[in-house]
């Protein structure tokens, strides 16, 4: 990695933990109550590297790769905060909602990447070999 992917990381990370800060914001909640703002933004980032992936990757130099992917949305998203959601709530004697949580990251985020993949994948145009 060079200069210009590292100083992309570190220019993207800022952006992106900047809209990450202003949306916990904007809908905050404690400890021992569902993050759904937490979820809602893992669940768009997980949508928005899988478009990037699908239209830009291929033709993307390495830092806009490294500048989008690891820097605005790796800070957009981020695995800690599920993770301390999760022991927090079992701390709090909250089990069912903590395995609810795990449950709906995991299917919703896997269902965001799934349908970001899809519909940014271009299609090839089906050629008509018979004649009509």
């Amino acid at each position: 990695m060079g200069w210009r992917e590292l100083l992309a990381v570190l220019l993207g990370g800022a952006i992106g933990t900047g809209l990450r800060l202003s949306i916990d914001t904007l809908f905050p909640h404690d400890d021992t109550t569902f993050g759904v703002a937490t979820l809602a933004l893992n669940t768009v980032g997980a949508f928005l590297l899988a478009v990037l992936v699908a239209r830009v990757w291929a033709r993307a130099s390495s830092w806009v790769r490294a500048g989008l992917g690891a820097g605005v949305l790796g800070s957009f998203t981020t695995f800690s905060a599920v993770a301390v959601a999760l022991v927090s709530l079992g701390a709090a004697g909250e089990w069912m909602l903590a395995l609810l949580y795990l449950a709906a990251t995991l299917v919703l985020g896997l269902a965001a990447a799934t349908l970001g993949l899809r519909l940014a994948t271009p299609r090839t145009p089906q050629i008509d070999l018979v004649d009509e």
